[in-house]
Order: structure tokens, then C-alpha cells, then sequence
């Protein structure tokens, strides 16, 4: 009897880890790779996004990506914890966390602080579906969207404005495009015009961004826009081809006084960093100001760094100050360094403080202010400043992001050349 029991208490145990073990092995053979379409709920409504889910090789971890229109943005390596699938978006500090039930996922999206979560809102996915607000065919409108808009933004609760540009192109009932400010861009917005609404959405892991519309008689939009887990705001634009924003070199300047900036900062291993290196000496330089945390920043990043592996032989450096949410090295350097591997940064990118006005103000005192991540600061040969560009035009605004590589390449030409 003992003996028969021993086999059956073995046999319970092996079953046991069996059991125990198969969620991640059942997990990862079950999920499907293609196109998931998923949601995030805030309040009544519903921000749909895409994502591509792939398995890796090593049969254990996936990749995913965002599709925002022509956009494939990469996430970190997603991975199984237990009975759930964990996507991390640790630049941005974020995570999605869901369980599998057959081709449906559910979960919630999660904001960090410094590791703690500080909110979430809930997240479903469905396999096979390839659409964001309608399906194929199923979107009907003879409203057309295509064109410039003249746009203002208002905080209901503070009262506070924003005036941007609304740059939307539109086929069939397929819209895309973005809204520019002056201090960055809102990145690609995909979706549709069905009957007198305007649907538009966006996800880079850290801002989630629904626009709804309605296109008044008078042919106006009057809308409104969720971000993130709380923000909500209005806004009002009006069809208008010679819309523009504030001249993006006159709004950061240099205080009285003053030709350059002088600064001295650590890197991620603590080698500290100025102008007057010999590095810089009797070179063109583009500085940086940015944050890990900062998709423009990331944008520009983009192309920044591929455009210096290319031109650094010519005599031009380019220096980070980066301003994060903490300046504390153990919990900022982390994050600098995952930056510096995602996009191949080969040039120094230092500490700086944290991206709060104050911090700014000590480190860069010689600016009038730091309005936006990111802002570049244009330096000659002789050390001083020639230009200053606040926020970027990413490229999602289409001919903006062309003007702006344009503008961006006729004037390093220019310092470069320069004896």
C-alpha cells in the first residue's frame, strides 16, 4: 500500500510541474505572430492601436512592434512571466502585461515611477484584425480632411492654450498626418473621416493619443483629445493653407551677453564632458538637449545619430545634455545607456539634471529658457552659438520633417565650410 502510494504522490508531483510549468510553454506555442488589433480604454472611449507580434528565435522572448501607419516602432524583448506576456517599453517607463485566451488578450497598460507603478488603464488585443477605427470598406463619408489647419488646443480645467498645425492627408476614407506645435509634433496619426467625424490615434509607448472630431457644418473641426491615463483637452481648427507656427529659431535664444554656452557634465561612465575638450576644438558641434523619456527626442535621435556617423570625418561633433526624470546616475545612466544602444549613439551623451524648469535654468543658465525636448543648439567653429532650434518636426509631418533636414543640412554645410 505504502508503495502504491509513493507512486501516486510521484506521479501528483510530476503532474504537478508539469502543470506549473506549461502556462509559458502552452503561452508561447498558442500566440499567434501577425497583426494584433488592440484598445486601450479611457473613460467611454476606446484608442485602438496595432501590433506586430513576432516569436524570436530563441523560442522564448518575441518581438513587437507598434504600426503607427508607415511607423514600425521596435519595443524591448517581450517575454513570459509566469502565465502572462509582459511587453516592456522601458525608455519610456511603461508595460503591458496580459493574458492569453486563445486569440484575445487582456490586460492593462502600466505608467512607472522609478519602477512603482503610478497608474493603468485597460488594454485588450484581438489576432487577426488589421484595421485601427473601421474595417475595410465599412467607413462611409463624403467629407475630405486633406490639407492645413489652423488649430487651438485648450485645458479645460487651467484655461491654458496651445495653438498648433494640423497637416492631414486623406484617401478614401483613410486619413493621416499629425499636429505640429511649437514644440514638437504629435508623431503619425492614422485613421478615418466616417459620415461628419474624424477618428485619429497614436502609440509610442509613452503617449497613447485619441482625436475625435466632428466636421461642422461650416466645415470646422470641433474635437477633443485624450492622452495618456488622464490628460483631455479640446480643440477647434479651421481649414487655413497659410496656418503656421512661431519661428522655431527665435524662441530659445541666448540671454545678454552672452555668445556660447559652457557646461560640464559626466557621461554614463562618469568621464566628464565640456566644450573645451579637445574633441570640439575647431569644429562645428550640434548640442542636444533631450531626455530618454522624450519621443521627439527619440525622432531626432533618429537621425542625428545616423547623419554624424556619416559627416563626423568633415569636422563636426555632436554632444546629448540629457535632462531626465531623475538625476540621480543609478536610475538615470540605466536609461541613457538603452537610448545609446537603440539608436547606435557613438557620440558622448551626458547627465545633466532633470527635466524640470529649475534644473534647466541652473545647468543652462545662459538660455532665456528650455521650452522643449528636444532643442539644438547650432555651435561655429570659433565656439559660438549660431542658431537655436526649439522642439523638432518628426517624420510623421511629412513636408516639415523635409524642410527641416533640408534647413538642417544647408546650415551645417555652411558651419562646416567655414575656416
Amino acid at each position: 500500500m505504502r508503495y502504491i502510494n509513493w507512486i501516486a504522490a510521484s506521479l501528483f508531483l510530476i503532474a504537478l510541474t508539469s502543470y506549473t510549468s506549461s502556462p509559458e510553454t502552452t503561452f508561447g506555442s498558442t500566440l499567434k505572430n501577425g497583426i494584433w488589433r488592440a484598445t486601450l480604454a479611457r473613460d467611454t472611449h476606446r484608442l485602438p492601436l496595432l501590433l506586430d507580434i513576432s516569436k524570436n528565435p530563441d523560442g522564448k522572448t518575441f518581438s513587437v512592434f507598434v504600426v503607427n501607419g508607415p511607423e514600425r516602432l521596435k519595443m524591448d524583448s517581450t517575454y513570459i512571466q509566469n502565465d502572462s506576456l509582459v511587453i516592456p517599453m522601458q525608455l519610456f517607463d511603461a508595460r503591458i502585461v496580459v493574458k492569453q485566451d486563445d486569440d484575445h488578450l487582456k490586460g492593462r497598460y502600466y505608467r512607472l515611477a522609478n519602477g512603482v507603478v503610478a497608474g493603468s488603464i485597460p488594454f485588450e488585443a484581438r489576432f487577426g484584425d488589421d484595421y485601427k477605427f473601421y474595417k475595410k470598406g465599412e467607413a462611409k463619408s463624403s467629407r475630405n480632411v486633406a490639407g492645413k489647419w489652423a488649430t487651438l488646443f485648450k485645458n479645460e480645467i487651467t484655461g491654458d492654450t496651445t495653438r498648433a498645425v494640423a497637416n492631414f492627408a486623406q484617401q478614401g476614407t483613410d486619413v493621416t498626418g499629425s499636429f505640429l506645435t511649437p514644440t514638437g509634433d504629435y508623431r503619425f496619426l492614422t485613421g478615418s473621416v466616417n459620415g461628419d467625424s474624424l477618428f485619429l490615434s497614436t502609440f509610442d509607448g509613452s503617449n497613447a493619443m485619441l482625436f475625435k472630431a466632428a466636421i461642422v457644418a461650416d466645415g470646422r473641426l470641433k474635437g477633443a483629445m485624450w492622452t495618456g491615463l488622464k490628460g483631455y483637452k479640446t480643440w477647434n481648427a479651421v481649414l487655413d493653407p497659410q496656418a503656421k507656427l512661431p519661428d522655431a529659431t527665435k524662441l530659445t535664444f541666448l540671454k545678454p551677453g552672452y555668445e556660447t554656452v559652457d557646461f560640464t557634465f559626466p557621461d554614463v561612465n562618469g568621464k566628464e564632458w565640456s566644450l573645451k575638450d579637445p574633441k570640439f576644438k575647431d569644429k562645428a558641434v550640434i548640442i542636444q538637449i533631450m531626455g530618454s523619456w522624450c519621443p521627439n527626442c527619440m525622432d531626432e535621435t533618429n537621425y542625428i545619430a545616423p547623419w554624424y556617423k556619416k559627416n563626423k570625418s568633415r569636422g563636426v561633433e555632436v554632444i546629448g545634455l540629457a535632462f531626465e526624470r531623475s538625476d540621480k546616475p543609478e536610475i538615470a545612466n540605466p536609461r541613457i545607456k538603452r537610448m545609446i544602444t537603440r539608436f547606435g549613439i557613438d557620440y558622448p551623451i551626458v547627465l545633466a539634471g532633470t527635466n524640470t524648469d529649475a534644473a534647466t535654468a541652473k545647468a543652462l543658465p545662459m538660455l532665456n529658457k528650455v521650452m522643449s525636448y528636444p532643442t539644438t543648439i547650432f555651435i561655429d567653429k570659433k565656439g559660438k552659438v549660431r542658431e537655436i532650434h526649439t522642439g523638432f518636426s518628426g517624420p510623421g509631418t511629412g513636408k516639415y520633417y523635409d524642410d527641416f533636414v533640408s534647413d538642417f543640412n544647408a546650415l551645417m554645410d555652411k558651419l562646416i565650410s567655414e575656416k
